[in-house]
């Protein structure tokens, strides 16, 4: 059992913390989506922590005072990136705390996580939750309740490493671009494995280098797994970054302060730390000209690098090209299941539905990539069928419009469409046989209210078809109600698509019960992997 870290302990977690992240750099990399699919957050967090190894082991015999104040020093002075600065402030804030402690306890290291949290947060002018700042803040918060029973330090990052992973997993969940790509935030996971790393140093745990890319997310690893939009949609081009050392006399920390408000005026992603000893600055601009000159007032500039992150992309996806085809099918859809239906009738997919509602510069882009001279485009959700309408305008191909207004109506569309008729008659066909089906939705109500004749509470279980056309407690019931609404002899073929949160298990029983309802008609369960619907439901 180990209760109090001592200065050797301090510097091997932080050692351990090193090792671990560098073994894993090549994984963080790969899941580098945002704020920009540039591939360098494990690179950036490793360079950080390998700076501030080398500047902590120049102390060879300091007290912790000393070993904690060349550990910030070294964290600021080798911080690179977004990743690599906001790391740098939180083992600022940890140091801090440290080094003003004799004793050293699991509640004093909860204390500096803290502060490390805190210290994070108030470098970045806009906070972004589902980022390492979000996995911070909530270690930090469960590790002050958890010292309080664990004085164990082994236990203790035991425990808040679990916690990290937890609110790890989530990050795809507060930040949209994560799951589209399919990944989890990447400086979160460098985190974790700095705390992995540090755990590994107290408990004599050898870390060994991974031994294959086998080990890497095929979708992390993909590059086509990042949505070109994340990246076209980025305002300011030139990520720039430069240290101001040798500060002019006359300078003050409201200086500093006022130099972060400038660089938030010509750019975002701004990042100003530091003290009148040094000052680290990291900036997305147009201008990054104008973010130097604004430095130079303050002192010398000193490891400057800028670079242009559209260019980046550019080359990284330099041979995503699609081939030309005269005629070619978008299909704006969400869920796994779904995605693949369309791709099996040879129909494009973008990300995009019910709360996700693509602009007009995202769906010209993915019409772009088609690439053909005709694109029929699907937009699957009503309130996306407008932004169509305005792609018309900044396209170049022949552009067509099927207004469908659900993911049901899409693939009843495909199932009319030729590739090799006549436009309009294509046209007239996909939009006719969306008259001849109907499709309901199943999802949970999220606040009271009173509609076509149902009172519905927060949770209740309803159906949709244009109205409420029905509602109760149990998805299965309110499955089986909407069917009976129907005369058997009306019904021939039923199609439940399960959402991400039904289990398979739980929708071949319900398949099971319509089949007794229905033993006249075909019915078929399909995965689609929906978010928000428990079923989509296609009747005909």
């Amino acid at each position: 059992m180990k209760k109090v870290l001592n200065v050797a302990d301090i510097k091997e977690i932080i050692r351990g913390g090193k090792l671990n992240l560098s073994i894993n750099r090549q994984y963080v990399d790969n899941l580098n989506v945002f704020p920009v699919p540039d591939g360098d957050t494990g690179t950036n967090m490793s360079l950080t922590m390998t700076s501030t190894v080398k500047e902590m082991d120049v102390v060879n015999d300091g007290d912790a005072r000393t070993v904690c104040a060349a550990i910030a020093k070294g964290a600021l002075k080798g911080a690179r990136g977004n990743s690599g600065v906001i790391l740098s402030q939180i083992l600022k804030g940890i140091t801090d705390t440290l080094s003003k402690e004799k004793t050293i306890t699991t509640k004093v290291f909860a204390a500096a996580l803290c502060a490390g949290s805190q210290k994070a947060y108030d470098a970045v002018v806009n906070p972004k939750e589902g980022t390492i700042l979000t996995v911070i803040r909530l270690i930090s918060d469960y590790a002050e309740r958890s010292a309080r029973r664990t004085p164990d330090f082994i236990d203790f990052f035991s425990k808040i490493i679990k916690r990290g992973e937890e609110v790890l997993a989530d990050t795809p969940r507060m930040l949209p671009v994560l799951a589209k790509a399919g990944v989890v935030d990447s400086g979160g996971q460098g985190l974790i494995y700095i705390l992995q790393g540090m755990y590994n140093a107290l408990a004599g745990v050898e870390m060994k280098e991974p031994e294959s890319e086998e080990q890497l997310p095929q979708q992390a690893i993909s590059a086509a797994s990042v949505d070109e939009n994340d990246y076209e949609n980025i305002t300011f081009s030139y990520c720039t970054e430069y240290f101001i050392v040798n500060l002019k006399k006359q300078t003050t920390m409201a200086d500093i302060d006022k130099l972060r408000d400038k660089l938030c005026k010509i750019g975002d992603c701004v990042l100003v730390v530091g003290d009148l000893s040094a000052v680290k600055v990291h900036v997305h601009t147009n201008t990054p000209n104008v973010a130097l000159e604004y430095a130079l007032k303050l002192g010398d500039l000193d490891n400057m690098k800028i670079e242009n992150m559209r260019e980046q992309y550019r080359r990284i996806h330099a041979n995503d090209v699609t081939e030309h085809v005269e005629v070619g099918v978008l299909s704006i859809c969400t869920g796994d299941g779904f995605k693949k239906i369309f791709n099996e009738f040879g129909a494009k997919v973008m990300e995009g539905g019910q709360t996700m509602n693509p602009s007009v510069d995202d769906i010209a882009s993915n019409v772009r990539k088609v690439n053909a001279d005709t694109v029929y485009i699907l937009p699957n959700n009503k309130n996306i069928i407008l932004a169509c309408e305005r792609v018309v305008e900044i396209v170049d191909c022949n552009l067509v419009i099927i207004p469908t207004r659900d993911v049901l109506q899409g693939i009843a569309a495909l199932t009319a469409f030729d590739p090799e008729g006549d436009v309009e008659i294509n046209k007239n066909n996909m939009s006719d046989i969306l008259e001849e089906m109907t499709s309901v939705e199943i999802t949970h109500a999220v606040k009271d209210a009173e509609a076509d004749g149902f009172k519905v509470k927060t949770g209740d279980i309803i159906a949709l078809s244009g109205n409420i056309i029905a509602r109760g407690d149990d998805v299965d019931d309110v499955v089986l109600d909407v069917l009976k609404k129907y005369s058997p002899d009306d019904i021939c073929v039923v199609d439940l698509y399960y959402g991400a949160s039904v289990t398979e298990v739980s929708a071949s029983e319900l398949t099971e019960k319509v089949e007794e309802l229905l033993p006249d008609c075909d019915v078929h369960c399909i995965n689609g992997g929906q978010p928000h619907y428990d079923y989509f439901i296609s009747i005909a």
